[in-house]
């Protein structure tokens, strides 16, 4: 702004030359309004530009003489000329304004921040004739200003952002279970984005399936639909899946590759989607997290960032899930282990006992005085079977334990299947005729051969055979039949028993299977019978399987091995089990479904003076009681139609077997079991084996009078 510019205009109160202090504070304004960074500006009360300052070139890009005479609104927006109109009438009131701040345009169009400070012009007068404007470009101040705003307002969204991680990972970390947490993950990541709906898949141990476990706002048609999906198919999810990258579709109607699931889209009430996959940390696949939109939609590169955060969070806690349920399952396991060894302890025990009972008895019977000649013959027979009986057991824990350690050996030889089935039905014969089976066998015509163990074998045979005979009820009917199919012998072992429970069947093959055996069922063994077909089937090279439709329908065991050569020569064989055999002191009953156990403690007993009878069944036991009237009940806990309590229970309900003296005679010598006897009725409980003077010397303590007035010792069980 020259000194020219400044007297233009308002020429009644320019300074003459003959007032030379005037023209020197006039010319130093001039300098002073020239040398500003600031555009000064004039102008008249109607907005013509009266002065234009080297700043206001400098800002405005244009001239003073380009300018100059010509209307302010040169530099003001169209929208803002009102508001230009209405700073001149507050400069025409004598108002000023300061700082006033607003946008103007250069002549290249450039919008910029200006800061005005507008001041009334009077003349000498004090009469407002114009007005004068500083204007500061403010724009690189508006440009950090709005870049701080926004920098703060970015803080503040990833202060909430990471306010809300944080809440995410204190509830998953609280979560109860793996279904809880999902649900919060979905809602957390449906809240991110602003989603209508959403779903959790995960995927299977297989790694070819995605099932939903988690979802909102969907109808049961899309979760039938979708509620399990191939890992290979070409849904969003899967293909999302096998890339490992997200896949975001903004319109369904539009694209290409979501084509075939358009319409299910459509009814499900989504036009955009977001499929993610769940990766864990070591770049394996998981599950995949879907988004689904009402609208066309894109989400934010700020809000997808925060998307990956949410999900690693849930990756982590689906495998520390994972981790947990494994760890669960191990120590449940161990649990288990632990649990079937103490079972496997006390079967053991009791299995040990019961073939000592009868042995312990025949002996002290042998030193007995009068014994005959039959009684003697009795006596062996019955230490040979017992001794046979513990035989086997011992031999068949040796066998497991050989076969798990991998230090079993077999002697293979090529041998006949007739022959090992033959062997394995002599093996088997004992129980079957005890239990008065029928037994069915169906062999090739056509001899077999195969290279085999033929002892191991007949042991696998054998063991199906007994095992079908201890579970089958008395007179029940049990088939082996054997087939050549294709390169292998296949041989089926089938009872109409008491069958396979569903929960049983996954672990009917594992050591100690049975070791939860039915009080009925006193013969059920070690339980490791079923381990040991497996395990020298196995050597051999086949596979066993089990078969039952459930309790109560039977079961059938198939037995695959490796055919040999077959040759023309038949093998008959034998295999009709021959008719089972038919069978003063205090009057004594003796009840044990172990008839050795019974038979030898009622000759005992007899060689003591005492009047005995016997009974093998609870139900027998309950009838000669009936009759017999005995002082004393010596009774086996395990037996197969009543077991003991029952039969105990029975016998005190009646008014002739309230003062009879009831003495358990069992293997179960554990406190809980002593407990159980003593409320179910018994007098006393005696653990097998029982030495024959505990038997003796208990009797003696009681008064040989008649039943209805013999005194029992416990408390509550007087006769009255």
């Amino acid at each position: 702004m020259s000194a020219r510019d400044v007297s233009a205009g308002f020429s009644p109160d320019t300074p003459s030359m003959e007032e030379p202090d005037s023209y020197v504070r006039l010319a130093l304004l001039a300098a002073i309004v020239e040398s500003s960074d600031d555009a000064i500006v004039s102008k008249t009360l109607d907005g013509r530009i009266l002065s234009w300052n080297a700043g206001a070139s400098r800002i405005f890009g244009y001239t003073a003489e380009e300018v100059i005479g010509r209307s302010i609104t040169i530099i003001v927006p169209p929208e803002l000329r009102e508001e230009e109109q209405r700073i001149l009438e507050k400069v025409r009131g004598g108002q000023r304004l300061e700082h006033f701040d607003t946008i103007r345009i250069a002549k290249d169009g450039r919008r910029m921040s200006i800061s005005l400070t507008v001041s009334p012009v009077r003349d000498s007068r004090g009469v407002i004739i114009g007005a004068s404007k500083v204007a500061r470009d403010v724009s690189e101040r508006k440009r950090a200003e709005r870049a701080l705003r926004e920098s703060e307002r970015r803080l503040e969204a990833e202060a909430d952002a990471l306010a809300k991680l944080n809440d995410l990972s204190t509830r998953l970390w609280r979560s109860s279970s793996l279904k809880e947490g999902l649900d919060e993950i979905l809602g957390a990541v449906i809240d991110l984005l602003g989603a209508d709906k959403g779903n959790i898949q995960l995927l299977d141990a297989e790694g070819s399936k995605l099932s939903i476990v988690a979802q909102r706002g969907f109808e049961p048609d899309f979760l039938e639909f979708f509620g399990e999906v191939s890992a290979t198919d070409d849904s969003e999810c899967s293909r999302a899946l096998r890339s490992g990258q997200r896949i975001l579709i903004e319109d369904v109607e539009t694209d290409d590759s979501d084509a075939p699931f358009r319409l299910l889209a459509g009814t499900a009430g989504y036009r955009s989607m977001i499929s993610t996959p769940l990766m864990s940390a070591d770049g394996a696949a998981l599950g995949m997290v879907s988004s689904h939109f009402r609208l066309i939609h894109r989400p934010s590169e700020q809000e997808l960032r925060r998307l990956d955060l949410y999900l690693r969070q849930a990756s982590d806690f689906i495998q520390r899930c994972k981790l947990e349920q494994e760890l669960q399952q191990s120590e449940e396991a161990l649990r288990d282990a632990d649990r079937r060894k103490d079972e496997f302890l006390a079967l053991l025990a009791h299995e040990l006992r019961n073939p000592l009972a009868p042995i312990r008895y025949t002996l002290a019977a042998n030193r007995k005085s009068g014994r005959t000649l039959e009684q003697r013959k009795r006596a062996e027979e019955i230490i040979e079977r017992q001794v046979t009986h513990m035989s086997r057991l011992l031999d068949d824990l040796l066998d497991v334990s050989r076969i798990t350690r991998n230090t079993l050996e077999l002697k293979k030889n090529l041998t006949e299947l007739t022959l090992v089935v033959g062997s394995a039905i002599e093996t088997a014969r004992p129980i079957l005729d005890t239990k008065h089976h029928t037994l069915s066998v169906d062999l090739p015509k056509q001899a077999v051969r195969l290279e085999a163990d033929a002892v191991r074998l007949a042991q696998v045979f054998s063991n199906l055979l007994i095992n079908a005979a201890k579970y089958t009820d008395p007179g029940g009917h049990i088939q082996l039949r054997a087939a050549r199919e294709g390169q292998e012998i296949v041989v089926v072992v089938r009872d109409d028993g008491i069958g396979i429970s569903a929960d049983m069947m996954p672990r009917l093959f594992g050591m100690f299977a049975q070791a939860e055996a039915a009080l009925g069922r006193s013969e059920g063994g070690l339980g490791i019978g079923l381990s040991l077909v497996r395990g020298l089937v196995t050597l051999h090279g086949g596979s066993v399987e089990a078969h039952s439709d459930g309790p109560g329908c039977g079961s059938e065991f198939i037995v695959r091995l490796p055919a040999g050569t077959p040759v023309e020569e038949p093998a008959d064989i034998e295999v009709e089990a021959d008719a089972p055999a038919a069978g003063a002191g205090m009057k004594i009953l003796v009840v044990d479904d172990n008839r050795d156990a019974a038979d030898a403690c009622a000759m005992l007993l007899e060689l003591s003076g005492h009047h005995v009878q016997t009974a093998y069944t609870g139900r027998r036991a309950l009838e000669l009681a009936e009759s017999f009237r005995p002082h004393a009940l010596l009774l086996d806990i395990g037996l197969p139609d009543l077991d003991g309590y029952q039969l105990a229970a029975k016998v005190r309900a009646t008014p002739w077997g309230r003062g009879i003296a009831l003495i358990a005679a069992t293997g179960w010598g554990q406190e809980e079991d002593r407990r159980r006897a003593f409320d179910a009725g018994f007098d006393h409980h005696l653990t097998k084996p029982i030495a024959a003077e505990t038997v003796e010397s208990l009797l003696q303590s009681l008064r040989p009078l008649e039943p209805s007035s013999v005194r029992c010792k416990r408390s509550g069980l007087q006769e009255k």
